[in-house]
């Protein structure tokens, strides 16, 4: 069960618009040679994060060495009064849950920055985009301009932009949070802290749940103290030992 009481969320939002705004900061550049395959690594998993034809991109395949059971996509038990459509981030378990029917979420492992794990409360999705433009705010601009300034005018999508394939944009009371949950050109950050930035996924996992999610979604952003929620029986009630494993014909 989420409880979204906490005093001072509302304006909470609000005051964190300026420090929200690094959230969709370039990522460490992608390795320039992808790590060797992996024998080791379970096929199955291998084929969830291969390459994906995406319009006229071409998603690459996650490097083995970024592959793990933990991270990847999969159905899992999940107790939430929450309606089946929400999006549940725990920033500081680093995955993000979309509720599903009969007391189950789809999880993702993400990547959670400082501004990711910044703000707790509710909002919702009104849109969302394939391939997004990315251009960096006034405060990135002063803080950093020989990082920032070539692309003042903004970065087009594509497979190099910070933003990944797709990004979902959390807005609270009909105003703009900054708040992203979006793709990343970093596979390797998937499943750590890092210093900067709002809610990554995996290429392959922000098309899924692109594809899942509607317009309008709600989501709900646990703070600390909620972290875990959702996650272990409610009083009374038993969860059975089954995480089911989503098998890759869920890329489409």
């Amino acid at each position: 069960m989420f409880i979204d009481t906490p005093r001072g969320r509302a304006a909470l939002a609000l005051l964190l618009l300026p420090f929200l705004a690094a959230c969709a900061q370039p990522a460490a550049k992608p390795l320039a040679t992808a790590p060797a395959s992996n024998p080791l690594v379970n096929p199955e998993l291998k084929m969830i994060y291969s390459a994906i034809e995406d319009g006229e991109e071409t998603i690459p395949a996650v490097p083995d060495a970024f592959l793990s059971e933990r991270n990847r996509r999969q159905l899992v038990d999940y107790r939430t009064k929450e309606k089946p459509g929400t999006i549940v981030v725990d920033p500081f378990a680093r995955f993000l849950y979309l509720v599903m029917e009969d007391n189950t979420a789809m999880r993702y492992g993400v990547a959670v920055g400082d501004q990711g794990r910044g703000f707790s409360g509710t909002g919702n999705i009104p849109f969302k985009r394939a391939w997004p433009r990315w251009t960096p705010t006034p405060n990135m601009l002063k803080r950093d301009p020989d990082l920032y300034a070539p692309h003042r005018g903004g970065m087009e999508g594509g497979i190099d932009n910070p933003l990944g394939a797709r990004a979902l944009y959390m807005f609270k009371d009909g105003r703009d949070t900054l708040y992203r949950i979006h793709g990343t050109n970093n596979p390797g950050s998937i499943g750590r802290a890092q210093s900067a930035g709002c809610i990554r996924l995996f290429n392959q996992d922000i098309v899924d749940l692109h594809d899942r999610v509607a317009s309008g979604a709600k989501v709900v952003v646990l703070s600390e103290e909620e972290s875990g929620l959702g996650t272990v029986p409610l009083a009374g009630q038993a969860i059975a030992n089954s995480d089911t494993i989503l098998n890759s014909g869920d890329n489409t």
